[in-house]
């Protein structure tokens, strides 16, 4: 039987979520850092999700290993992000166009506490949380706009993440976004990223823009890409773990593809020196030339879903 439960009021004590959300599967505590996390389990696997930066930091299949990758040097601390998991980048991707000091790297939304707004039990047992993200006077200091950011995440079959804009200002918003998702590899100098063949990339590490003719991405070096004017789903293959893993994606016109390798790994205060050969980024973007302009009262919605396969 499916059903649903809406919050009457936000709260982030761990105590209190789980009285307003009495449903199977569902229970919170207190993360590293002291964070609040909410824990999804059921038949198809299990997914915790902290409410600092609406971040997902686990997901782990039935039957398959953990998916994705966090680091063991990450800072779990407010106003700061975690490396690792899902990231949501929000609303602009990497450094500020025109910002300053004041401007974060990858926005707001990954620094700030959300809402646990509604968790849903589906007919087919899959299990649904609904974040939410409202501006408030520390958001306006560096974006002085009003909107509405809701993030879903659906345990299912698949992994399923959703991200809403909803343009309450009063003119259009422009908006670059990424659901900045770090997978666990064996060895990225192993794996392959499919998917991207024929597509415009821009190169932060190589300073280009150029046609990618390759039937796959592979690594051998520093690896920064922003993937442009592709819907495309792509495509993880794995030898060394035996699995394939799926990326599909609905709003998102840009795909990232992102190793820090060897020497960027080193100066990162968040990540550890040898970790770079165990994570490689996929992330469901919408970069660069892709800004999105949502309208006065309309909304945009980039949407991920993730599956696993044995190979």
């Amino acid at each position: 039987m499916s059903g649903s439960i809406m919050a009457r009021m936000s709260t982030h004590e761990p105590s209190a979520l789980s009285k307003q959300f009495p449903i199977p599967g569902l229970t919170f505590d207190r993360g590293p850092g002291v964070l609040t996390r909410a824990h999804l389990s059921n038949a198809f696997g299990q997914v915790s999700v902290f409410l600092h930066g609406a971040h997902v930091s686990h997901w782990q299949p039935a039957g398959h290993e953990p998916v994705l990758f966090v680091s063991g040097s990450s800072y779990f601390e407010h106003g700061k992000p975690i490396r690792g998991g899902v990231p949501i980048c929000w609303p602009w991707f990497g450094p500020r166009e025109g910002g300053d000091a004041q401007s974060p790297q990858h926005g707001l939304a990954r620094l700030r506490p959300w809402d646990l707004s509604s968790v849903e039990l589906n007919a087919d047992g899959a299990l649904s949380l609904h974040l939410s993200l409202a501006p408030d006077e520390r958001s306006r200091s560096v974006w002085p706009h009003d909107f509405e950011l809701e993030f879903s995440v659906t345990l299912g079959a698949r992994l399923s993440m959703s991200l809403s804009t909803r343009n309450l200002d009063g003119a259009p918003l422009v908006i670059t976004d990424a659901l900045h998702t770090y997978f666990k590899v064996s060895d990225v100098r192993q794996v392959s990223v499919r998917g991207l063949k024929g597509a415009t990339y821009v190169s932060k590490v190589e300073g280009v823009r150029k046609s990618d003719g390759d039937e796959a991405v592979r690594f051998t070096g520093e690896t920064d890409r922003a993937y442009l004017n592709t819907t495309a789903t792509t495509v993880i293959e794995d030898p060394l773990m035996h699995r394939r893993i799926t990326i599909a994606k609905e709003g998102s016109n840009s795909t990232v593809v992102w190793n820090p390798w060897i020497a960027k790994a080193k100066v990162m205060p968040d990540f550890g020196d040898e970790e770079w050969p165990g994570m490689v980024c996929v992330e469901t973007a919408n970069a660069l030339d892709n800004a999105v302009q949502v309208p006065v009262h309309g909304s945009h919605t980039t949407t991920a879903h993730l599956s696993v396969e044995r190979t």
